[in-house]
């Protein structure tokens, strides 16, 4: 009488693909009872993960970095039990190649922005470290939010269909990830940094970058990014209507020893300062 219904663990495998996870709130919204859960579980068809979170075992031939990495959680946790965090900030930059050199590799840190960061994702083990940050910096919390495809295979005859590489991720753009990342500044990106990645931003959107720009509740954000902005001077910069954003009254310190821009009244390593006639 307790056996779990076969239709039921027949959804369960259709839906759920080999590594990855499900909570016990999409097990109740598909009408498997915590019976048939644990069922699954001591049958093999589940492992449990955390308190309510559990992963359909990986295919034997998966790779090391499909069972160590962190997409398969993160798609897990957007796409199978739809928590609405995206990944932004410096992981964003990073993994669309807006940065010098590719960060999101073992042991580092990936950046979650939401409201509705599960608890478990973060203390889940794997090659990097999650980090949690609310998604407070903008008045819309979607504008510039994407999904964004990372497939590192074309699929052949289908083989492809439930691979997590075939699963768009939702990610900030590159517009929205520069803002969340100057955020940061200095407490975990240096000024250094940003510099090498604005450096590389030489197609953003200008129409979306005001847009988020105006949307921006951080004085600091909007002013240090005018800062990198008339510095790296890319063409979109002249789309950049500065008479339109809020930008506060008074100086803003962030840097001890740092000299004041003084367009901008915020203090910065002095190589961010605008070059003298001299200097030219």
């Amino acid at each position: 009488m307790n056996r779990p219904s076969a239709t039921k663990l027949k959804h369960l495998l259709q839906a759920v693909p080999p590594g990855f996870l499900v909570d016990s709130g999409w097990m109740k919204r598909h009408g498997i009872s915590r019976q048939s859960t644990s069922a699954y579980v001591v049958s093999g068809w589940l492992e449990r993960v955390a308190q309510g979170v559990f992963r359909r075992p990986f295919a034997a031939a998966e790779s090391t970095e499909a069972r160590t990495g962190w997409k398969i959680p993160l798609l897990s946790a957007q796409w199978l039990m739809g928590y609405g965090f995206h990944l932004g900030g410096m992981s964003a930059l990073d993994l669309r190649g807006h940065s010098h050199y590719l960060r999101l590799g073992d042991d580092l840190d990936v950046y979650l922005y939401g409201n509705d960061v599960p608890d478990w994702l973060l203390k889940l083990e794997t090659n990097t470290h999650f980090v949690r940050r609310r998604n407070d910096l903008f008045e819309d919390p979607v504008l510039g939010v994407e999904n964004a495809s990372f497939s590192l295979a074309e699929p052949t005859d289908g083989e492809l269909q439930l691979s997590p590489w075939r699963w768009p991720l939702k990610m900030a753009s590159a517009e929205r990830a520069v803002l969340e990342a100057l955020d940061e500044v200095p407490r975990t990106v240096s000024f250094h940094t940003m510099d090498t990645v604005f450096e590389a931003l030489v197609s953003l959107r200008p129409r979306l970058m005001a847009q988020l720009l105006e949307q921006c509740r951080s004085v600091k954000v909007k002013r240090l990014f005018l800062v990198y902005a008339d510095k790296h001077a890319h063409p979109w910069r002249k789309h950049i209507d500065v008479s339109s954003l809020e930008l506060g009254s008074g100086d803003r310190s962030l840097l001890s020893g740092g000299r004041l821009h003084p367009a901008y009244r915020i203090t910065v390593p002095a190589d961010l300062l605008p070059r003298e006639p001299s200097d030219a």
